[in-house]
């Protein structure tokens, strides 16, 4: 069950009077437009994602909506009240950017699990199901004109990758892609002796031989997709490569028979730590990576922690920063926002688990809030 369904029905035992909607779609979707957050006397917010929160603050500031903004990570946990022209927004000090690799580094060499996560999720599920990695921000194009001869022959190999697509849907598109992106490309880069003088070269895989290994059976794949905290060996990890991609070629070819690609574009499936057909796709395919340039394996249950950012969640600490952004909404309900205060928990600090300051005032500097805004209606 998907975790807003489970949010809504646990929440709905508290009042089962009250009307309860759970969307599951992108917040950035265009139906949640301005008009739609003017709907709301208040927005909780509790995003996991550095993006989707600013997004969320920027239409909260556009529909002039407070905005109760909070998060926990591991035993910490702050809350933040958010009201145009009267309180700091989220954009109004600088967030650390999230961690961006060399693309000749996830494409080419290879080192740390997180370089295979990152190829998986940044590059195979994105040029198979997706948009480009181009478009990706864990891949820094910022050294390619260092190393413009191998970006060139990476470039034809996602050209390639490209053509490979054609073939969704067929029983020879698991073969082909893995022959592609496991052993092709892996016989390429073991020929470029130079990169691996200092440097274990990388192992090409059989698909031939792997697969009559793994067999077919459908309770030994259910068994294996069960355990998430087991790392898989070489021919369970090609079992769930093979599962997650029929899964998500269906999905994929289903989304586009019911589009209207003239006016939404065509459709893509990105990844969602809590979507299993793309973590399935991206843990088979970065530990199958990993198997082949020597790196340690990971389980399914850490790659969804580090492909997703996440630090484990603790129920706790949840509860907790839940109860502080109610105590502050009613500061916010009674239009107090002088009284309203930034919230921090922390629970090793030296002198208190709970330590608060006065609502900061709007930074005048600050990209989101202190700019002009307007809305231009096109007829």
């Amino acid at each position: 069950m998907r975790t807003l369904q489970v949010a809504k029905d646990a929440a709905h035992k508290f009042n089962p009077k009250v009307k309860l909607e759970a969307h599951h779609a992108n917040i950035k979707d265009s139906q949640f437009n301005v008009d739609w957050f003017k709907g709301f006397t208040m927005v909780f917010n509790a995003l996991d994602n550095l993006e989707a929160r600013r997004h969320v603050n920027k239409m909260c500031l556009a529909a002039d909506i407070p905005l109760i903004e909070s998060g926990t990570t591991g035993f910490n946990g702050q809350v933040q009240v958010i009201k145009k022209g009267k309180t700091a927004c989220y954009d109004c000090t600088t967030k650390e950017t999230p961690k961006s690799f060399p693309v000749c580094t996830i494409r080419s060499t290879p080192s740390q699990p997180i370089h295979c996560i990152v190829w998986g999720k940044s590059y195979l599920l994105s040029e198979v199901f997706g948009a480009s990695e181009d478009e990706s921000t864990e891949m820094d194009h910022s050294e390619d004109s260092e190393n413009a001869k191998e970006i060139e022959k990476l470039r034809l190999e996602s050209q390639a990758l490209k053509k490979i697509k054609e073939s969704m849907g067929t029983d020879a598109f698991p073969q082909l892609l893995f022959d592609k992106v496991f052993k092709d490309d892996i016989i390429r880069l073991r020929s470029m002796e130079d990169m691996w003088k200092s440097r274990r070269p990388p192992e090409a895989l059989d698909y031939t031989t792997l697969n009559t290994e793994a067999g077919n059976d459908e309770a030994i794949k259910q068994a294996i997709l069960k355990d998430d905290q087991r790392v898989w060996n070489l021919a369970e990890n090609l079992i769930v490569f093979k599962d997650s991609l029929e899964r998500l070629s269906k999905r994929l070819q289903e989304m586009k028979s019911t589009s209207n690609a003239a006016n939404s574009g065509e459709p893509i499936i990105t990844f969602d730590k809590d979507d299993e057909d793309t973590l399935d796709f991206v843990t088979a395919s970065a530990n199958l990576r990993s198997i082949v340039f020597g790196i340690e394996t990971k389980s399914r249950f850490d790659i969804k922690q580090m492909a997703g950012n996440i630090i484990p969640a603790i129920a706790t600490t949840n509860a907790i920063v839940a109860g502080l952004c109610v105590l502050q909404s009613f500061k916010v309900l009674r239009g107090d926002y002088s009284s309203s205060k930034e919230v921090f928990l922390s629970p090793f600090a030296p002198e208190r688990l709970l330590s608060s300051d006065k609502s900061r005032e709007p930074n005048p500097d600050c990209p989101a809030c202190s700019v002009a805004q307007t809305r231009l209606l096109v007829s």
